[in-house]
């Protein structure tokens, strides 16, 4: 391709684009403040305020209408707070104009998460940047970000309901940004919605999922919806199999008492894989439109058949048991290989093998859809390996296609190949944006396509239930296995019973620049 065509595409890439500013406008309202609950903590320092930084530096976030405060019950200033989270903005140019400006933004105010005297503050200290911004009373936007433990969530909704939300409605808002895990199984899940769903209405609440933020996640409904070759392809007729994998190259890392707590199961697969799994698998919704989108998620969750023991394979690397704080007798899993089927025209037969795991060979999180058989194979070329459809979320995130080609020379023979889509390559000086940047900027325009609705939530809790109470009981047990190995040798012994067939003498190389 000419520069000057390259130069041509990379404008129309980013004029187009939805996350650009141009597209970003929303109706004119009062001055918006968003409130990071938890602010002197590891996920705030290192995941809230740089996603904020980043939307203000692309002008998502004009100082002249955004204020930013921070509430968690450390004592700190404004200044020490701003100089805990200055080196996480932007590497390198910590003293920046941007930087600085941004940190100017930020209050702090201290308080209790249980007392309404340090929500009375947090509330005055709002109103009177409002006020300051001439903004008429209930007419601004609060947007209230929970960086904080579960356990936590009601009593804090609860007092942000009841001392700090607009006074009146004159087309402002208030909404709630929870983060997962929602809860430990369906019950736990359901009692954490209904204590929140008593307070806020669901259009106000805001469970993250940050995995829906991935710019190839996102991906997945264009891809799938708006290339004509994929639609007859996509069904049991000719998908064999689809893996849908998150590998981790190092285990809990000083983290082992809180993820004893839950396990690999409710830390990935619950969530970000399954939510992977309603967009590989759903039907194509009537329109774009958030609520549309999510009900043909739904009707994925609800159409999962039981999970059969026999086709669960759990582990626990060795030396997991070595963390002071993961007790001696710990039976909870650091990785895990199931495989779920979907009861509907499209899907029956075809296992979807979700696969997840610490402490491994490699750290990658991709999905990986194999094609059946060419029926009547007259090139001798099937023990090469079938066709794969590959969606490399991370690293080196990239689309490619596995097929078989004639190898260059005189004689007929044939080798594996790709049709590659690298954004690296493709995409050079491209900013992709992180998810939780994208999430943010959703919240604020009122958009919950890349959201967990209830129902959704309590769906996908439905279907895992009662093989985590099975795990919590002691009736299944995890294999151990060595650090910086595939895992358990079992698990791929369930994938090859599941008919996925392993690719021999090829490996997908991302391209150089």
């Amino acid at each position: 391709m000419a520069s000057g065509e390259w130069h041509c595409e990379k404008r129309d890439l980013l004029k187009n684009d939805s996350f650009t500013k141009e597209s970003s406008d929303t109706p004119e309202t009062g001055c918006l403040s968003i409130i990071v609950l938890g602010a002197s903590g590891d996920l705030a320092k290192k995941k809230t305020f740089p996603a904020l930084f980043n939307l203000y530096r692309q002008r998502f976030l004009q100082s002249s209408k955004v204020h930013i405060f921070g509430y968690a019950r450390t004592k700190i200033s404004d200044d020490e707070l701003r100089n805990r989270i200055r080196g996480y903005l932007s590497s390198g140019n910590e003293g920046s104009e941007d930087v600085l400006k941004f940190l100017q933004l930020i209050k702090y105010v201290c308080g209790s998460y249980d007392a309404e005297e340090g929500f009375l503050a947090l509330d005055k200290a709002i109103s009177e940047h409002e006020t300051s911004k001439n903004s008429s009373e209930g007419s601004s936007r609060r947007l209230f970000y929970l960086a904080l433990p579960p356990s936590v969530y009601p009593q804090v909704c609860k007092m942000i309901k009841n001392y700090c939300t607009n006074k009146s409605d004159l087309g402002g808002w208030t909404r709630i940004v929870v983060e997962k895990p929602f809860g430990k199984d369906l019950a736990s899940a359901e009692e954490l919605s209904s204590q929140i769903g008593e307070l806020f209405d669901e259009p106000q609440i805001y469970r993250i999922d940050h995995y829906l933020g991935k710019e190839l996640v996102q991906n997945l409904l264009v891809i799938r919806f708006a290339n004509r070759f994929f639609l007859p392809l996509w069904n049991r007729d000719n998908i064999d199999n689809v893996q849908i994998v998150f590998r981790e190259d190092f285990g809990t890392e000083g983290r082992g008492g809180y993820f004893d707590q839950y396990g690999i199961i409710r830390d990935i697969i619950q969530n970000h894989l399954l939510q992977v799994l309603c967009l590989i698998a759903m039907e194509k919704p009537i329109s774009l439109k958030p609520e549309n989108i999510r009900d043909e998620k739904v009707k994925v969750l609800q159409s999962v058949d039981p999970i059969k023991d026999e086709e669960v394979v759990l582990g626990q690397y060795e030396g997991y048991r070595d963390d002071p704080t993961v007790p001696d007798n710990s039976n909870t899993p650091t990785f895990a290989t199931m495989v779920l089927r979907i009861h509907n025209e499209r899907w029956e037969g075809v296992p979807f093998i979700l696969k997840a795991g610490k402490a491994l060979n490699s750290r990658k999180a991709e999905i990986r859809v194999q094609f059946k058989d060419v029926p009547g194979d007259i090139f001798k070329c099937k023990k090469q390996g079938r066709n794969e459809f590959v969606i490399r979320l991370q690293p080196s995130e990239a689309i490619y296609m596995k097929l078989t080609v004639k190898q260059p020379g005189l004689d007929m023979s044939t080798a594996q190949s790709e049709l590659d889509l690298s954004y690296g390559q493709r995409y050079q000086g491209v900013v992709i944006p992180e998810a939780y940047e994208r999430l943010i900027l959703d919240t604020i325009r009122g958009d919950q396509q890349h959201f967990v609705r209830r129902d959704e939530l309590k769906a996908a809790w439905e279907i895992f239930t009662p093989l985590l109470h099975r795990i919590d009981n002691g009736e299944v047990k995890p294999i151990s296995y060595k650090p910086g190995s595939r895992g358990p040798a079992e698990a791929d012994e369930l994938l090859e019973r599941s008919g996925y067939v392993q690719t021999h003498g090829y490996i997908w190389i991302p391209p150089t620049l």
